[in-house]
């Protein structure tokens, strides 16, 4: 375990209680580095398996330790007693991974502003938040790096047209992520797939169990995000990067483990791509 490329080392993530987010932090435990989540689902969701507790127990059981915290992204003390209570669990900060996010597909006409501000507070702002709280410990780690679950910035007019409101959101992570690295030198990424993912989201929200079956799983995203946090620094930084062609670089040009029982050709392409 101690050889493990992430072993002792520690990272605060947003979100994890489920979904990409939980594999991403499985995926860094079997290493043995330390997990902080901060997360609100304290309770259990009536349609959504797993709060951040659920979630602290698979990232131990996968060879990690865990701090779950209870609290919201959008919130600055909420933000700030999360970075104080990791810092003071394992001893610093290396990795920040902003991984909250919410989703409405709504049309600019119509979408009720009470979700377009919901999802700039906690995609846009609050990727910004949990970053620039966490910068004081990230500049003192030897290996700092920060990683956002977001899209490349694609102004083709096709996904400039498709969704203004949730594209300004995520868009607003991508920017957020990029910018606070070239600012202060943390080597700094942002990962996004190229098809959809088997989520909570993707089944309930976007498309059924359709597109959750020609989606892959969050496996694809676990395993690049792994790449991309222990390879060279210099080669994410300040990139958008897709989880397939991370995979690819490496090496691994079979994804099919990712889509069991999914023909390739019948994958659906998120967004943005």
């Amino acid at each position: 375990m101690g050889s493990a490329p992430l072993a002792g080392r520690t990272v605060l993530m947003s979100g994890g209680s489920r979904g990409i987010g939980l594999a991403i932090a499985k995926r860094a435990a079997a290493d043995g580095a330390n997990v902080a989540l901060l997360a609100k689902t304290a309770d259990p969701h009536p349609k959504l398996e797993g709060t951040v507790f659920t979630a602290a127990a698979e990232i131990e059981d996968a060879g990690g330790r865990a701090l779950p915290i209870v609290g919201d992204v959008r919130d600055e003390a909420s933000v700030g007693e999360a970075v104080a209570r990791t810092v003071e669990a394992f001893g610093g900060i290396d990795i920040v991974v902003n991984n909250a996010s919410a989703i409405d597909l709504g049309a600019s006409a119509t979408i009720p502003m009470k979700r377009v501000d919901l999802m700039h507070s906690i995609n846009t702002r609050g990727t910004f938040l949990l970053t620039r709280t966490a910068l004081p410990h990230l500049l003192e780690s030897p290996d700092a790096r920060i990683l956002s679950l977001s899209p490349p910035l694609n102004l083709e007019p096709r996904w400039l047209g498709a969704f203004p409101a949730y594209l300004l959101a995520k868009y607003g992570m991508t920017l957020a992520t990029l910018a606070i690295g070239a600012e202060t030198g943390i080597p700094s990424a942002c990962l996004w797939p190229r098809t959809t993912i088997r989520t909570a989201a993707v089944q309930h929200v976007l498309g059924g169990d359709e597109l959750y079956r020609r989606s892959r799983t969050p496996d694809v995203y676990a395993d690049s995000a792994h790449l991309v946090l222990t390879g060279d620094p210099a080669a994410m930084d300040g990139r958008t990067l897709l989880c397939e062609d991370v995979l690819r670089e490496a090496g691994i040009t079979d994804l099919s483990k990712y889509s069991p029982g999914v023909d390739e050709a019948e994958l659906a392409p998120d967004a943005f791509v």
